[in-house]
């Protein structure tokens, strides 16, 4: 049996104790691995980075560009793979004469985020401690693991050998508000201050966004007013609550509200502001209140961006106003815009939503025709209002395009028939996925089952039910109580047919 890591990095002088007093908490329980995307490059890229100061874009800290290429990673990787299982790993450790540089273990660590205990090992390998990238690196991979007290004496050993921890600790909060651990994310930003860092205005601003970013909107808005005096209101830290409304929790009655709270503090709001409110107008289909905006921002002395005209494009092509969207990209084109592949999508997403596919077939050569690439969104648009042929045409297309289809295409599909009462054209399109060499996950299992149960195709409900739990998958209650409704609707019928039958055969002899 493998020694616990947590072993091995006491032996590497390293206790994992959390960075913070006894009595203030700041290690939480692990987190369970979800799907991998939480593991992917634009996590990563999101949660190092920083509001810009001057724009809503956000800029890298650092360089993450790692080398996959390197001849010597994949026997690296092995190595670490078997040390880590090991029931020796510091003897394995030493033992040992494999040459190493920063940017090899940068890549390892890379490589192996999705499994911390070799990815962690990659970290100790030479003692890269000096290193502020490959110790960034770890306490993103560690706490994205839900392994927050590793992390914290990752950054107390940084401290120790003064190097910068700020971004580190930006890091951490990021990574305690994608479990939702508001109050350990506000926490840790008061802790700066411990590591002689300042809790500026710019850290200020990070925090919000890291709470807005997995929907803590309310949360971070209510930080922001209660530290009014501490850090000014400004259009800056209004615009991030702002763009929590409108595009990540999507709640228009709050957007307006704040909208109302910038007039309330006399916050003058900027070219971004009526940007985000647009959006948020455009999504809810208000098509004179998004044309009210563009005008009054326009008046204002604010040019509209590429993003503006995206989400008028979007709010006309809803309303069925082709004619006007299509003038819309003749206007910024006139601006000295490019249109680009969003643009497009922008037009393609609500003809399939309101079931014009012809038209969003004309739009999808369109774009083409001009060079613009279709993206994942654009296929993915189509799956949702396809027949059949059409979803295994758009499929192939896919493919062809090197964009997948990756799993959520074909959870979209899945779904789309199996609410349509179409369980023959899920099970085809099951059989499909497999055909693109794609490893159904727990959650198309649930789809299918629980689809397949409101389709009443109770017996093969029950197969692929069985199927998911020999898989791995944990069983689900409410696929148990599904199952249950099952049998007792089933039993009931029984009985009716039984009382109908003996009725019947009373009838029966009483008429002879």
């Amino acid at each position: 049996m493998a020694a616990p890591l947590w072993r091995y990095y006491s032996y590497f002088s390293c206790r994992l104790q959390g960075i913070a007093k006894p009595n203030s908490q700041l290690t939480v329980p692990v987190v369970g691995i979800g799907s991998s995307n939480k593991f992917s490059s634009e996590a990563l890229h999101q949660t190092v980075s920083l509001h810009s100061r001057t724009h809503n874009q956000y800029h890298a800290p650092f360089d993450f560009n790692f080398n996959l290429d390197d001849p010597s990673l994949p026997e690296f990787l092995e190595l670490l793979k078997k040390i880590a299982h090991s029931s020796s790993q510091a003897e394995g450790f030493h033992s040992s004469s494999f040459q190493v540089n920063r940017d090899l273990i940068c890549s390892a660590i890379w490589a192996l985020r999705e499994e911390w205990k070799p990815a962690f090992l990659a970290f100790k390998w030479n003692c890269h401690l000096n290193d502020e990238k490959v110790c960034n690196l770890m306490i993103w991979v560690s706490a994205t693991h839900g392994k927050f007290s590793t992390a914290w004496c990752i950054i107390r050993d940084m401290h120790h050998s003064s190097l910068s921890t700020r971004q580190a600790m930006l890091i951490m909060i990021d990574r305690y508000a994608s479990v939702n651990n508001t109050a350990k994310a506000i926490q840790t930003f008061n802790f700066m201050d411990t590591f002689r860092l300042t809790p500026d205005q710019e850290a200020f601003h990070a925090l919000l966004a890291a709470l807005c970013k997995y929907g803590n909107v309310e949360e971070a808005e209510e930080f922001m007013l209660v530290n009014k005096k501490l850090f000014l209101l400004e259009t800056k830290s209004f615009n991030i609550i702002l763009n929590g409304w409108c595009n990540i929790t999507k709640d228009v009655y709050e957007a307006k509200r704040v909208w109302r709270e910038m007039s309330k503090y006399c916050i003058t709001p900027d070219g971004t502001s009526y940007s985000y409110m647009i959006s948020c107008f455009s999504k809810e289909g208000n098509l004179f209140d998004s044309l009210r905006l563009y005008d009054q921002m326009k008046k204002r002395g604010w040019t509209p961006g590429i993003e503006v005209y995206n989400s008028l494009v979007y709010v006309l092509s809803r309303a069925n106003c082709l004619k006007e969207a299509l003038r819309t990209i003749d206007k910024l084109k006139e601006q000295g815009l490019q249109p680009d592949s969003s643009t497009f999508n922008s037009m393609i997403l609500p003809l399939c939503e309101t079931g014009k596919l012809a038209e969003a077939r004309v739009v999808f050569n369109t774009m083409v025709e001009e060079n613009f690439s279709p993206t994942t969104e654009t296929y993915h648009a189509f799956f949702e209002g396809t027949d059949y042929q059409g979803s295994l045409e758009f499929l192939s297309r896919m493919k062809d395009s090197g964009l997948g289809p990756n799993k959520d295409s074909f959870l979209i599909i899945l779904t789309k028939f199996l609410k349509l009462k179409q369980p023959v054209n899920a099970l085809k399109i099951w059989t499909e996925m497999k055909a693109y060499d794609l490893v159904p996950s727990c959650v198309h299992y649930k789809v299918m089952v629980e689809g397949l149960v409101n389709c009443r195709w109770f017996i093969k409900a029950r197969y692929f039910y069985e199927e998911m739990i020999s898989n791995g998958c944990s069983a689900d209650p409410k696929l148990n109580k599904l199952f249950q409704k099952e049998v007792t609707v089933s039993g009931d019928k029984g009985k009716q047919n039984v009382r109908n039958a003996s009725s019947s055969k009373s009838v029966k002899y009483s008429i002879k």
